[in-house]
C-alpha cells in the first residue's frame, strides 16, 4: 500500500487532536508516515503509532524553533523525497497552509485546502471542501504530481489502529532562505483553561448583542458550563469587547466544532464563512429576521441576556 506523509503538530512532543485526525483520514488511502519535527519525539512516537502511524520520520535542530516556516519545508520535502509518498497531509492552520503552499511549490504538484473530508479514488485522493456558506459540497482532486492537502481541523473523530510506529531520523539539509527570518521573541499565551478555539468540540460565540465587553462573561460562563471555547464576531472584536484571537470569521479563525452556538450574531457573511461547517448550530437573537437564522439548525427569538443565562443553569443542573 503507498505511503502518506502526515505533518505532526505538537507542543513540545505533545500531539495536537487535528494530527490524530489526519493519520484517520490518511488511513482511508494508504500506509501514514508521520514527520515530527523539534524536540519530544519520543514522546510523540507512541501516541502516533496508536493512531496508525506505520512509522514516524523525526528530526530535531535548532532551526526549527528559531526561524519561521522554512526550516520546516525543507524537512518536509526531504521527507518527501525520502518516502515518495502517495499524497502529503498538513493541518489546515495558518502555518500549516503556508507550509504546504511552500512545500506544494517545490516539488511542482496541487495543492487543496481546507478540506473536511477525504477518500480513495481511482485517479488519487479525493478531497471535499465546503464552499458558499455551506450550501455546497465540492470534491476535487490534484491532476498535477503528488496531492498536497490541508485538512480542517474537527473533520473526522480520531481513531486509534495501532501500528509498527517505528522511529526513523530523517536528515535534513536546510536551504540559504532557511535562515531568513528569525523569531526574537516569544510571548506565552495566557491560558483561559478552555479548549483551543479551532479544536474545540464545542464553540459558544457572542457578537454585537453582547453589547459591551462587561458582558461577555454571560457567554463564558455558558462555555464553561460546557466546556466550550469562547468565539467573538468581527463587530465585538473590532469594538475592543473581545481579544482578535477569538475572531470567528473570513478575517479571524475558521472553526468546525460538533456544536456552534451564536449568541447575539446577526450572521453576516464574513462570520458565516468561519463557523458554516460546524455540525450543528443554534442561534440566539432577539430579531427573528436575522440572517444567522437562515444557517442554523436551532434558533432560539430571545433577548440572549434571559436566554443564555437560563441555558447556563440548565447546562450546569443536568451536568451535576
Amino acid at each position: 500500500m503507498a505511503e502518506v506523509l502526515v505533518y505532526v503538530d505538537h507542543v513540545d512532543g505533545a500531539v495536537r487532536k487535528p494530527t490524530l485526525e489526519l493519520l484517520t483520514l490518511a488511513r482511508r488511502i494508504g500506509d501514514p508516515v508521520a514527520v515530527h519535527l523539534g524536540s519530544g519525539a519520543e514522546q510523540a512516537a507512541a501516541t502516533l503509532a496508536e493512531y496508525g502511524a506505520v512509522k514516524v520520520l523525526t528530526a530535531d535542530a535548532p532551526e526549527f524553533a528559531d526561524y519561521l516556516v522554512v526550516p520546516k519545508v525543507d524537512a518536509l520535502q526531504a521527507a518527501y523525497e525520502a518516502v515518495s509518498p502517495a499524497a502529503v497531509l498538513v493541518p489546515s492552520s495558518a502555518e500549516g497552509k503556508e507550509i504546504a503552499a511552500r512545500l506544494a511549490l517545490r516539488i511542482g504538484s496541487g495543492i487543496i485546502t481546507d478540506a473536511v473530508d477525504l477518500e480513495a479514488g481511482d485517479e488519487g485522493p479525493v478531497a471535499a471542501q465546503s464552499v458558499f456558506a455551506a450550501s455546497y459540497t465540492t470534491k476535487s482532486r490534484v491532476t498535477k504530481g503528488t496531492p498536497v492537502i490541508t485538512v480542517k481541523p474537527n473533520s473526522a473523530a480520531p481513531e486509534a489502529a495501532p501500528a509498527a510506529g517505528a522511529v526513523e531520523q530523517l536528515p535534513v539539509t536546510f536551504g540559504e532562505k532557511s535562515t531568513g527570518t528569525k523569531v526574537v521573541s516569544r510571548t506565552p499565551r495566557e491560558s483561559t483553561g478552555r479548549p483551543e478555539l479551532t479544536e474545540a468540540a464545542i464553540v459558544v460565540s457572542g457578537g454585537r448583542g453582547v453589547n459591551g465587553a462587561e458582558n461577555f462573561a454571560i457567554i463564558e460562563n455558558l462555555a464553561d458550563a460546557l466546556g466550550a471555547a469562547v468565539g467573538a464576531s468581527r463587530a465585538a472584536v473590532d469594538a475592543g469587547w473581545y481579544p482578535h484571537t477569538h475572531q470567528v470569521g473570513q478575517t479571524g479563525k475558521t472553526v468546525s466544532p460538533q456544536l456552534y452556538i451564536a449568541a447575539g450574531i446577526s450572521g453576516a457573511i464574513q462570520h458565516r464563512a468561519g463557523m458554516q461547517t460546524s455540525k450543528t448550530i443554534v442561534a440566539i437573537n432577539k430579531d427573528p429576521e436575522a440572517p444567522i437564522f437562515e444557517l442554523v439548525d436551532y434558533g432560539v427569538v430571545g433577548d440572549l441576556f434571559q436566554v443564555v443565562p437560563q441555558l447556563t443553569e440548565e447546562v450546569k443542573t443536568r451536568k451535576g
